[in-house]
């Protein structure tokens, strides 16, 4: 019973869990959006695309504004209660979190930048155009994504 009651009474498994859920969303959701909905959306016409691209954006989106967030807060709480500060941090943990605030960052101008002008431009032929600016920061994104889990297992 012993270590079932230090599983549930150690606070930093359960950051770990949320800081993992939601880094598994974010870069999950990227891979499946690049690598299997963008290239199922070529059966579609034009406007359609634009109107699924709309929907799967707003969700997608929605769910990282949270997720992002709450990546960092958990990373910085365990930088903090578990290592001790900066100062003991092993280096893969450090390059973690400076990609991890580059991905915030780029997902900020995302959101703020061809993102808000894809919504403006629903209903246009510019919207696909718009829609592409979007898929190119996200790859990067997902690439960025994809080095941190291979940071995190080092």
């Amino acid at each position: 019973m012993s270590a079932v009651s230090s599983v549930i009474t150690n606070p930093w498994g359960w950051v770990l869990a949320l800081h993992l859920l939601c880094a598994a969303a974010w870069v999950g959701g990227m891979f499946f959006a690049l690598a299997v909905v963008r290239p199922s959306l070529a059966v579609l016409e034009p406007p359609q695309r634009v109107a699924l691209h709309h929907r799967i954006f707003r969700r997608f989106f929605l769910v990282i504004w949270f997720a992002m967030p709450l990546i960092l807060l958990s990373g910085y709480a365990m930088v903090f209660g578990f290592y001790g500060g900066f100062r003991h941090l092993p280096w893969n943990v450090n390059a973690m979190q400076g990609i991890g605030l580059l991905m915030a960052a780029i997902f900020l101008a995302i959101v703020f930048g061809p993102y808000r002008r894809f919504r403006a431009a629903v209903g246009t032929a510019r919207a696909l155009e718009a829609a592409e600016k979007v898929r190119k920061l996200i790859l990067a994104n997902l690439l960025l994504g994809a080095l941190v889990i291979i940071l995190a297992a080092l």
